[in-house]
């Protein structure tokens, strides 16, 4: 139930806030369509932004309160005082031509205009008429294998004209035979084989040949008869025969065979064996593809040895084209073969017969008749320069009320008619941008007529009978032009639109105005600047904020404030935080960046990287740059030359007593004079000094030697004589008072008879044949003694 509310029930806040959403809704209403943009200035560009797009070319359309804009949606021009009349707009046309008498298939001529992304529906109604008109064409292998089944055709002719009198009153008889390209390896092309396949049999045969033409349509069935008796055998080498070659002769050459215009036309093809297809020609030398024409030439297929066979979509195509629906009565041996063919054949018919009788053919013939004009399709075609512009839909509704989805209805009875829904589509326009004309064909399958659609693409505006469409009122320079008139038009390259080293105005996202960028709207945010570079999206975020609230975004690249850089305005430009106490940055070690330190040494750590734990300070370090130091005599105003050596932050200082917070290291230094160098190395605020003895010992250095010698000989000695009274005493214990040496050594006090004095060890050999035999050996190994 709907209930409605009194406006004295509803607060004055909530009318005004409704008041105001509705104002605001119509207002902008047409500055958020999806039609708007500053850079539409044309009928032509508005349409293009869709079907739902128009454009007012009313005078005064501009002089209202509303947004200085034509292109918007077609309501909205409406609702804001463009009459329907002075709207521009996608408008698809239908006009059918109703002078056209038909008797199958209505309308027959359709005229359709429509505008890219428009489309249009029309219905086309398909009638089955009863005892219709037919054209029967029997086009018959003759190779030898056929001899029985040619006698059994020379019998129907009579008893099928009285059998299709119940379902057409005018039946009209055709008939053509093959057998294969007259060329090797098709046939045997030894001279005597040439005019008499059969000369091996002893039987007069005709000589082998693609396709011959050789009764055109009649309706006297006496001489359908006549003709048929007078055929006679031919011959071939391999399997294939040219079948589908000569259908697509007798389908073509409309002239030749007499197909007529009002009937329907049916092919009947009768083999025992499989086709050959495209590309088959190779094996004698043929390698022109079929053209589709007809060449006969005195009813003799001419182009047999010269074209290779036709593909299965292009015989497909030509049946088609020239409404004739396809009968193949096959042997049952071949019938999968024929099964997977009349799948890409549209209207075509397969009867499998066990032998080609007489009746058998007559009831082929009937049953295929009625099953194809029960089957009720359509196919659609559009000119090949166009195809890929337009999209064709049909959807047919059945008698029966189904709806089926391939285009066509099954089932359907003589007085019945089927309703197709026919859709057309134009995706887009040309590339030149002008309108075009395109046939679009609604073909019946097996039917003689066919509904013709003539769609006319509208391109461009026509904007009513004046032709005015106002392009350019939109353009603010309108007033700047009517000030200037002696100046002439402002052209765009005059303007300043573009950026400094750009070639495209306004960034490419805006138009240019009077000198000045129009920028465009976006969904995505706000797009300005004097040149449209600078939008509120496109940059990167930090904190929620773009740019972090220090910069703007130009070009999609943050430009920062004073005082900060980075992708995200995050860093500061400032290096105070990275100034040691000393004055340097990052203590000497590395380098300041984004007000941090990035020590250049991974094995310094700390905000200024003043801490090394992998570098404290050893002598032997510093040996080297001792080394420079006495080279050059020890004195300060040398020292410098040493700085390559000892390193940027080594200093050189001799004997100065250590201050407040230093850790020293005491290091001797031995140069090569053999004088003894002393110096201490200290660390303090993350520098490290050395300081170096001036008063170095050289008298001693023979001293220090022989004191060394000697105490080395000493512990030499003391560690032989503790080595020899040990083995001594280890001896004097193994042995009794007044006993042996044998069998005097007791490891563990215990009797003897628990020590073995020998060790038996078993090893088992195997064989792996036989598999169940081993040896085993006994090995007995003598204990050495333990006093030994």
């Amino acid at each position: 139930m709907t209930r409605w509310l009194r406006a004295d029930s509803v607060p004055p806040c909530l009318l005004l806030c409704c008041v105001v959403l509705a104002i605001c809704a119509g207002v902008s209403g047409a500055g958020d369509s999806v039609c708007w943009s500053p850079s539409i200035s044309s009928c032509s560009e508005c349409l293009k932004r869709g079907p739902q797009c128009g454009w007012c070319f009313k005078e005064d359309f501009l002089d209202g309160p509303w947004p200085s804009q034509r292109c918007d949606l077609a309501v909205n021009l409406l609702r804001r005082g463009c009459g329907s009349d002075f709207v521009e707009r996608w408008r698809a046309e239908v006009e059918v031509n109703a002078t056209l008498g038909s008797t199958q298939v209505s309308p027959q001529d359709v005229a359709v205009a429509l505008r890219p992304g428009s489309e249009a529906s029309f219905v086309v109604a398909v009638k089955q008429l009863e005892r219709y008109p037919v054209d029967l064409y029997y086009l018959v292998d003759v190779s030898a294998s056929m001899q029985e089944h040619l006698d059994q055709l020379k019998t129907v002719g009579v008893a099928l004209s009285l059998r299709m009198m119940e379902y057409s009153s005018d039946l009209w008889l055709g008939f053509g035979s093959f057998v294969d390209k007259p060329v090797s390896p098709y046939i045997n092309v030894h001279p005597s084989k040439l005019h008499n396949p059969c000369s091996d049999y002893q039987i007069r045969c005709r000589p082998a040949h693609g396709f011959h033409h050789v009764l055109s349509m009649t309706g006297n069935v006496s001489e359908f008869t006549r003709v048929v008796k007078r055929q006679r055998i031919s011959g071939n080498m391999d399997t294939p025969e040219g079948g589908l070659d000569a259908m697509l002769q007798a389908a073509v050459c409309q002239r030749a065979v007499g197909w007529r215009p009002e009937a329907k036309r049916l092919l009947l093809l009768m083999t025992d064996q499989p086709s050959h297809l495209a590309l088959d020609g190779r094996l004698a030398g043929i390698v022109t593809p079929h053209d589709g024409l007809c060449h006969l030439e005195g009813d003799v297929y001419a182009g047999s040895t010269r074209l290779d066979h036709p593909s299965v979509g292009q015989l497909s195509d030509k049946l088609l084209e020239n409404k004739i629906y396809s009968i193949f009565a096959v042997e049952k041996q071949r019938y999968q073969w024929y099964e997977e063919l009349v799948r890409l054949l549209p209207g075509s018919y397969l009867g499998k017969l066990g032998l080609f009788q007489a009746p058998n053919l007559l009831q082929l013939v009937v049953d295929a008749y009625k099953r194809l004009l029960s089957e009720v399709a359509v196919v659609v075609s559009v000119e090949d320069r166009a195809a890929s512009r337009y999209r064709v839909s049909v959807s047919p509704l059945c008698p029966d009320g189904s709806a089926a989805k391939d285009r066509s209805c099954s089932g359907v009875q003589p007085g019945q008619t089927v309703y197709f829904n026919v859709t057309v589509a134009l995706r887009s326009c040309p590339d030149d941008g002008g309108d075009e004309d395109v046939t679009v064909t609604v073909r019946p399958v097996g039917y003689n007529e066919t509904a013709v659609v003539r769609v006319h693409s509208k391109c461009r505006c026509s904007c009513g009978a004046a032709r005015r469409c106002h392009d350019d009122e939109q353009s603010p320079c309108k007033e700047a032009r009517e000030q200037r008139p002696e100046h002439g038009p402002i052209k765009d390259s005059d303007r300043g639109c573009r950026a400094e080293g750009s070639d495209v105005d306004c960034s490419g996202r805006g138009a240019c105005e009077c000198g000045r960028c129009v920028c465009e709207q976006s969904r995505l945010g706000k797009v300005y600047g004097k040149h449209c570079e600078m939008d509120d999206f496109s940059c990167m975020y930090e904190g929620g904020l773009l740019c972090g609230g220090r910069g703007l975004c130009v070009s999609g690249e943050c430009a920062c404030e004073d005082g900060w850089a980075g992708g995200s305005c995050g860093c500061p430009v400032s290096k105070a935080a990275c100034q040691s106490p000393d004055g340097s940055l990052c203590s000497g070690r590395g380098k300041c960046a984004c007000g941090k330190c990035v020590c250049d040494d991974a094995r310094y750590s700390g905000d200024l990287c003043e801490r090394c734990p992998a570098c404290q300070s050893s002598c032997q370090s510093h040996w080297q740059c001792v080394d420079c130091h006495l080279s050059h005599g020890l004195t300060s105003t040398e020292a410098g030359r040493c700085n390559s050596t000892c390193g940027p932050l080594v200093d050189y200082m001799a004997d100065e007593p250590g201050q407040s917070g230093e850790r020293r290291l005491q290091c001797l230094y031995v140069s090569k004079d053999s004088c003894r160098y002393r110096f201490q190395t200290s660390s303090l605020a993350g520098h490290t000094q050395l300081h170096i003895s001036t008063r170095p010992d050289c008298g001693g250095s023979s001293r220090v030697v022989a004191t060394f010698l000697s105490v080395f000989v000493c512990v030499l000695m003391c560690g032989l004589v503790v080595v020899a009274v040990s083995r001594l005493l280890l001896q004097k214990k193994g042995r009794p008072p007044g006993g042996s040496v044998q069998n005097a050594y007791h490891c563990t006090g215990k009797d003897l008879s628990y020590i073995p004095t020998t060790n038996e060890k078993t090893v088992t050999y195997r064989r792996d044949h036989p598999p169940d035999r081993s040896v085993e050996m006994h090995i007995h190994v003598p204990k050495m003694p333990l006093d030994y």
